[in-house]
């Protein structure tokens, strides 16, 4: 079964975001990651400005359910209220998550094609036919 979590967008205060959150719900960063750690790709390079700014981060907040954040690129333009968080599902299989992403983009707009990513063996974006920003990702499971 797919699990579901919060992913919240930042202009560029995500790290100040998210210690607030930590301090608040006491537990610390699972992963935090930046700009300027991510591999080289198809001529995509990261300003120095945006170096050190949050490219993923995730809190536990309680069971299973994580809040996740990130800044955005300034490439993608600033986060405007209603566009600064989306659901994000994380899925046991691959084919869970090809039918959950063909499913609910149907009639949406797909802003990133379910593909395989340097994070994860699969990962699309998509705003629904409702307006609903939403995320599926899929992670190679340990033999």
């Amino acid at each position: 079964m797919a699990q579901i979590n919060p992913y919240l967008n930042f202009n560029g205060d995500c790290e100040a975001a998210f210690n607030h959150y930590k301090s608040v719900f006491g537990n610390e960063f699972e992963y935090i990651g930046r700009f300027g750690e991510m591999p080289p790709s198809d001529g995509h390079v990261v300003s120095e400005e945006e170096k050190n700014k949050i490219m993923h981060v995730s809190l536990p907040i309680s069971g299973d359910v994580k809040l996740f954040g990130s800044d955005c690129p300034a490439g993608y333009g600033p986060v405007r209220f209603g566009d600064n968080i989306s659901i994000s599902i994380n899925t046991k299989s691959p084919e869970e998550a090809k039918r959950l992403f063909d499913g609910l983009s149907e009639g949406g707009k797909i802003t990133m094609p379910l593909e395989k990513t340097f994070w994860a063996a699969l990962f699309g974006m998509f705003v629904d036919k409702f307006g609903i920003n939403w995320m599926v990702n899929y992670d190679e499971q340990p033999e």
